[in-house]
């Protein structure tokens, strides 16, 4: 046992054996990754660099970090060595961009294949496959409305996760996908008007519409970012198989707030963020050179509250920023 020990220390002394090790761990058990956009703002913030769980779905394919080009091919058809259990609603998953698989996004997990969800104005609405029983049972009486013949439970997701906000920068993702929809049709939802359900009103062509309509395809998840009208989500380009995932976030390592003035202004270069300004410059108008002064003192702060914090107990309080 002591030869046995005293080679693996020798080993892993080497530059060959921590070279493999590390990959080891990349592959295997956890990689790092930071938050790049503010689609999961508050729960997520940009400057979080985080450890992600890679078991927590099984053992996806491993992928060369950087390049992401797999070393393995898939033999199993769904992106994993070994398959694992699937996202769970309310579950935040990070997941390969299904239009460009070498980039990996962050969002929370809404719903499942057979789900259906209505999406108008700072409304999400979803009725859960296991039926209008399922959902009296488990949801209180002043979240589910009667819709088109079914029980719909209205932002089921916004009492435990105080992150999950409607504060448009601009439009309002209700319009913005509107927009698309008009212009090219290559949204996952489909415009309707739901009789009964207390929403804007909008014209698109010659139609009247208040909400967008989708059904979870099986096996697949759908995607959202807590920052519901700012987020690149499944919205705009459908749900996830589970080939594409990869992990769960798990702890926060460092938070660094390290965006530009003119970022957070104008969102040049990405991350507008209006409600940030005014928490640091106050009173103080957000366009003026003062609100600058006091947001560059304070550029390249550390968030000491969030650092060493799992991702599972942050995002039930009240977010730290």
């Amino acid at each position: 046992m002591k030869k046995f020990l005293s080679a693996l220390y020798k080993f892993s002394s080497s530059w060959t054996g921590t070279v493999i090790i590390v990959l080891f761990l990349i592959f295997f058990v956890a990689q790092s990754f930071v938050i790049p956009s503010g689609s999961m703002k508050r729960s997520l913030l940009i400057g979080d660099f985080l450890f992600a769980k890679k078991f927590s779905y099984g053992i996806p394919t491993p992928h060369l970090p950087w390049l992401e080009i797999p070393i393995l091919p898939d033999f199993n058809g769904n992106g994993h060595l070994i398959e694992g259990p699937k996202p769970q609603r309310e579950d935040i998953v990070i997941f390969r961009y299904p239009k460009n698989e070498k980039i990996h996004y962050v969002k929370r997990c809404v719903a499942v294949g057979g789900d259906e969800l209505i999406y108008a104005d700072k409304q999400l609405l979803i009725h859960f496959h296991e039926g209008d029983a399922y959902i009296e049972k488990t949801y209180p009486k002043e979240k589910i409305l009667s819709l088109r013949g079914k029980l719909w439970v209205k932002n089921p997701y916004m009492d435990k996760y105080p992150g999950i906000q409607y504060e448009p920068e601009g439009h309002t993702i209700f319009e913005s996908l509107l927009q698309y929809y008009s212009y090219n049709k290559e949204i996952n939802m489909i415009p309707l008007m739901v009789e009964g359900l207390e929403a804007p009103v909008y014209e698109l062509g010659s139609k009247a519409i208040n909400a967008l309509y989708t059904k979870v395809e099986e096996g697949n998840f759908y995607m959202m970012g807590d920052n519901r009208d700012n987020s690149n989500d499944s919205r705009f380009w459908g749900s996830v198989p589970y080939r594409l995932i990869v992990g769960k976030p798990w702890l926060i390592y460092m938070s660094l707030e390290h965006r530009s003035y003119d970022q957070v202004l104008n969102g040049n270069g990405g991350g507008m963020d209006h409600a940030g300004l005014h928490r640091v410059c106050g009173d103080i108008a957000i366009d003026t050179p003062e609100c600058e002064a006091l947001w560059n003192k304070q550029r390249y702060k550390v968030r000491w509250g969030r650092v060493g914090r799992r991702i599972e107990s942050i995002q039930l309080e009240d977010p730290i920023q």
